[in-house]
């Protein structure tokens, strides 16, 4: 592993409560027409699990079980991208660039804190792609949902990664601290999904047959603690 270009200053996690829902305004009576534009990176795109069963969209099939009509899901992810990699793909997404969409999903860092990338470096990035996901929900803070970065260090590729799991895991609470101020300083929704991948080890059934990325049973659980937030959301 590459020494980082500055050191991660402390800062302190966020606690595993730190889910947040951030009140809509009234809905209209007639239930809209939902479109979803999922950003992130291979814990988006469902890296080693069939792509019907990543959480865009198990989230979506949550929303047409509920009865709601959607109409789109538009994923931009890729296993391996970083902060910059994701911006990069979305400014040559040109179908997206005038698109409103009903929700928006942001989930990146991982591989930041993977590849040891400079800390203050990915805070503005994912500032930036914050505020990319706002103007895409059309200016609606209600309407963006921030996933913090799962513990990949319980997984069996993780526990026997150099270093040892416990150093890794507190640069992952350190990204997630990072993120979760942003997001609450741009007001927008932030789901806490980290408590679930850390039992990855006394539940292998979380963890995707690669030993690594979570399994369709994990995102399931993903979702059941986003559906709340986008129920809110949309009125019902």
């Amino acid at each position: 592993m590459h020494t980082p270009d500055e050191p991660i200053p402390p800062v302190t996690p966020p606690s595993i409560d730190t889910t947040v829902i951030v009140t809509p305004p009234d809905t209209p009576a007639v239930p809209e027409k939902i479109d979803i534009l999922a950003l992130g990176d291979s814990y988006t795109k469902g890296e080693s699990v069939v792509a019907t069963k990543n959480f865009p969209n198990q989230l979506r099939d949550s929303l047409l079980a509920a009865g709601r009509q959607v109409t789109g899901l538009r994923v931009i992810a890729q296993t391996g991208w970083r902060t910059d990699q994701l911006k990069n793909a979305i400014a040559n997404a040109p179908d997206i660039q005038d698109s409103t969409f009903s929700i928006v999903t942001l989930c990146i860092g991982v591989n930041n804190q993977y590849q040891n990338g400079n800390f203050n470096t990915y805070k503005l990035e994912f500032e930036q792609l914050l505020q990319t996901a706002i103007a895409r929900a059309g200016g609606r803070k209600e309407r963006v949902f921030v996933l913090s970065i799962p513990d990949w260090t319980y997984t069996p590729y993780g526990q026997n990664y150099p270093g040892g799991p416990m150093a890794i895991s507190k640069k992952i609470d350190q990204y997630n601290a990072a993120n979760y101020s942003i997001a609450q300083q741009y007001q927008v929704n932030y789901v806490n999904i980290t408590g679930i991948s850390r039992q990855g080890i006394a539940s292998p059934d979380l963890v995707a047959s690669d030993g690594l990325h979570p399994s369709a049973e994990q995102y399931r659980q993903w979702v059941h603690l986003l559906m709340p937030a986008v129920q809110r959301t949309l009125g019902f």
